[in-house]
């Protein structure tokens, strides 16, 4: 089997694979430890107190999706959520503890409780290095800086894939059951994001080209805190611990919008308070300020050593001294390749977990901490469910003999063309049309002009040329690639956003400013169709908790 994506759902997949005793491959375009995990910070929920329960996860998870998520999904990531993390303290994963010594657990946004779990604010960073030891351990061969063009199909079967191995420009065929697309998120095709460059949106793109649907791609999560020039993440453990929000005259504003819940209001919340506070005039130059002070420097240092760090080396601030500026920032995607709670998708053989697909646990809009336990209980069950599939399903099938040279063909002609555009220059722009046209605040007219500007690159980015002729480590060719896929991405996210007609979770529509649950309480689903693209419509799953009025 062929895991792309060295993530944390990668990773977890090919172990549950692995203790199958079947071979798997990950096949990652970076090394597994500097994939996009690397960067959470904040922590990981799960019930792990006898006054905290599955099914109050289960409800902030519901409620804070803006009612969205599928009900019997949320259900198996809340049930087997403490599972998981004994698993991960099993394997080595270190995590803060409290002063009786056990984990550690503090209150993030959206939630009634404090359930997330953490390692100061470096928990993607520990989680991973566990992870990849454990790869290690079990001698998973692992294909790093390789890059995956096509995932290759016939008759709506996975046959395998092609791969470009970065250090010497060679194509590659690797022949596969199964293939799992683990692959993260597209916060790239933003420009200021918290997502690292590699966040490019690749196995979405290459799920849609293989057949397999998009779902809810319209749910863009901007975070509330990043900082204004890097969009580098300011993670929402500072307001966990106690940070306030304030603008440019000291008031702490989330009284007028979260009475409750103040800074802890869902992020959707937060992040439209954040940018009404600064369109309105109230902003300190285009952002707002995240103040630490009150928490003292001992406390910053042992559970925000990190933020610290990055706001001093970043923004030039001190928060012991003096309060961060601050700004919404694309962080995360809600929609994905569209599977079922087993990871399997529409193409016989192709899987997909963690922020590359869409199960539905998240909704409208994600809770903080949500992620990291969506990557470990998911990738674990699509890896259990996809090994089960090689071998009890069909056994390894013909490699179509036109796949790679196809590939090949596109690729040289790429590299003969003498004259284009740059790709640099055509991603610049795209960033910008994204951040402008769908950002948190939309409208169909606004809408409408983001996807005549994207269609318009899209056809020039038919015409680049590269000036880097070479084979090794060529990422001009890379960011080619890349190119392709946030662009189809980018028109996806804005045709899904024209057809909502309604504001719901992160979709905001300055047109249809209320919650439509008559009309559009269900799923965005996305297909390619010819040359373009068709949008159809899924019910959402509602099990336990009946839609409705959303407070904080």
């Amino acid at each position: 089997m062929v895991i792309i994506g060295g993530g944390i759902a990668g990773m977890r997949a090919a172990i549950e694979i692995s203790n199958a005793g079947l071979d798997c491959a990950i096949v990652s375009k970076v090394h597994p430890v500097r994939s996009h995990s690397v960067a959470a910070q904040g922590g990981i929920n799960a019930v792990l107190k006898t006054d905290d329960s599955w099914e109050k996860h289960a409800f902030d998870t519901v409620k804070g999706s803006d009612y969205l998520a599928d009900q019997d999904a949320v259900e198996i990531l809340c049930k087997e959520g403490p599972g998981c993390i004994e698993e991960l303290e099993e394997m080595g994963a270190v995590f803060s503890r409290d002063d009786q010594g056990r984990i550690a657990q503090r209150p993030f946004g959206g939630a009634g409780y404090p359930r997330t779990c953490y390692l100061a604010d470096r928990t993607g960073h520990g989680l991973i290095h566990v992870l990849y030891e454990q790869v290690l351990k079990r001698s998973i061969c692992v294909y790093d800086e390789w890059h995956v063009l096509e995932i290759v199909t016939k008759n709506n079967s996975v046959r395998g894939v092609v791969a470009l191995e970065l250090t010497t420009g060679r194509l590659h065929r690797l022949n596969a059951k199964a293939v799992m697309l683990a692959t993260g998120g597209y916060g790239r095709v933003f420009s200021s994001t918290t997502n690292a460059i590699s966040s490019t949106g690749d196995g979405m793109a290459l799920a849609l080209s293989a057949g397999a649907p998009l779902m809810d791609m319209e749910f863009v999560q901007f975070h509330p805190t990043t900082l204004k020039r890097t969009g580098i993440l300011i993670t929402e453990a500072a307001r966990g611990e106690g940070g306030h929000l304030v603008n440019a005259s000291g008031e702490r504003f989330m009284k007028r919008y979260a009475p409750e819940k103040l800074e802890l209001a869902s992020r959707d919340v937060v992040a439209r308070a954040e940018q009404k506070e600064i369109d309105e005039g109230r902003g300190v130059n285009g952002c707002v300020l995240l103040d630490l002070r009150h928490l003292g420097e001992e406390k910053i240092n042992a559970v925000l050593p990190q933020i610290r760090e990055l706001s001093i080396k970043f923004a030039g601030v001190d928060p012991v001294r003096e309060p961060i500026p601050v700004r919404p920032g694309a962080h995360y995607s809600m929609g994905g390749i569209m599977t079922d709670v087993n990871g399997k998708t529409a193409v016989e053989g192709l899987w997909s977990a963690g922020e590359s697909a869409c199960v539905s646990v998240h909704g409208a809009n994600r809770l903080g901490g949500n992620s990291l336990l969506e990557t470990i209980v998911f990738g674990k069950r699509a890896g259990k469910e996809a090994a089960r599939f090689c071998v009890e399903g069909p056994g390894m099938r013909d490699f179509p003999e036109d796949a790679l040279k196809e590939c090949a063909s596109g690729v040289a002609a790429l590299f003969k063309r003498q004259k284009g555009e740059s790709a640099y220059r055509i991603m610049e722009e795209a960033g910008l049309v994204m951040s402008e046209h769908c950002g948190i605040f939309r409208k169909e007219e606004s809408l409408s002009i983001g996807l005549k500007k994207i269609r318009e690159l899209k056809e020039r980015h038919k015409g680049i040329c590269l000036t880097d002729k070479g084979d090794v480590f060529n990422t001009e060719f890379q960011t080619a690639l890349e190119l392709g896929c946030m662009l189809e991405l980018s028109e996806v996210i804005l045709l899904s956003a024209i057809s909502r007609q309604e504001s719901r979770g992160s979709h905001f529509r300055l047109d249809y400013p209320e919650r439509d649950d008559g009309c559009w309480l269900k799923h965005t689903v996305t297909l390619k169709s010819g040359k373009g693209y068709a949008i159809e419509y899924k019910d959402v799953n509602i099990t336990r908790f009946k839609p409705g009025e959303r407070k904080y």
